[in-house]
C-alpha cells in the first residue's frame, strides 16, 4: 500500500469504530437499550444525566396513562394516583408526598404489571417499564 493512502485508511477505520462505539441506529424505541442510554441533550433540568423518551415515543398504554393523568382521570386501578415512595432512590429525593405513580396497562398481564408512570410536583414525569429498576424522563 503506497505510504500517501495509510492516512486515509487510518481515518477510516476510526471513523468505523466511533460509528460502533457511539452507535447508528435509525431510531429506537422507548422499551429499546439505545432510548434507555441516552440522555437528552435539550432534557430539562429536572431530567439532567436521565435517559429521556419524548411522550410522543411511549408505548401507546402509557401515552393513555399520560392522557388520564392530564385529565385528572378517573383511572383504572386504585393504586393510581398513590404516593410513590421513590425507596430505590433511582430520582431525585424529595419529601415524602412529591411523587405519585400511576399504572400504565401491560398487554396480557394478569395484575398491574411493572410499567408505570410517576409524576412529580414540579411537574416532572417519568417512566418506568421494569417495576421501578430504571427511568426515563418523559419530555412533553
Amino acid at each position: 500500500m503506497p505510504p500517501r493512502f495509510v492516512p486515509r485508511v487510518l481515518a477510516g477505520l476510526l471513523v468505523c469504530l466511533a460509528v460502533l462505539l457511539t452507535g447508528c441506529s435509525g431510531g429506537s424505541t422507548p422499551d429499546s437499550p439505545a432510548s434507555r442510554a441516552s440522555p437528552g441533550a435539550s432534557a430539562p433540568a429536572w431530567a439532567h444525566g436521565m435517559a429521556t423518551v419524548p411522550a410522543s415515543r411511549l408505548p401507546a398504554e402509557a401515552r393513555r396513562t399520560l392522557a388520564l393523568i392530564d385529565r385528572g382521570g378517573p383511572f383504572p386501578y386504585a393504586k393510581d394516583g398513590a404516593v410513590f415512595g421513590n425507596f430505590e432512590r433511582h430520582l431525585p429525593r424529595h419529601p415524602r408526598g412529591y411523587y405519585h405513580e400511576y399504572t400504565v396497562k401491560t398487554p396480557g398481564s394478569r395484575d398491574r404489571g411493572a410499567r408505570r408512570l410517576v409524576t412529580g410536583q414540579g411537574g416532572e414525569i417519568y417512566y418506568t417499564d421494569d417495576h421501578y429498576d430504571s427511568f426515563r424522563a418523559v419530555l412533553r
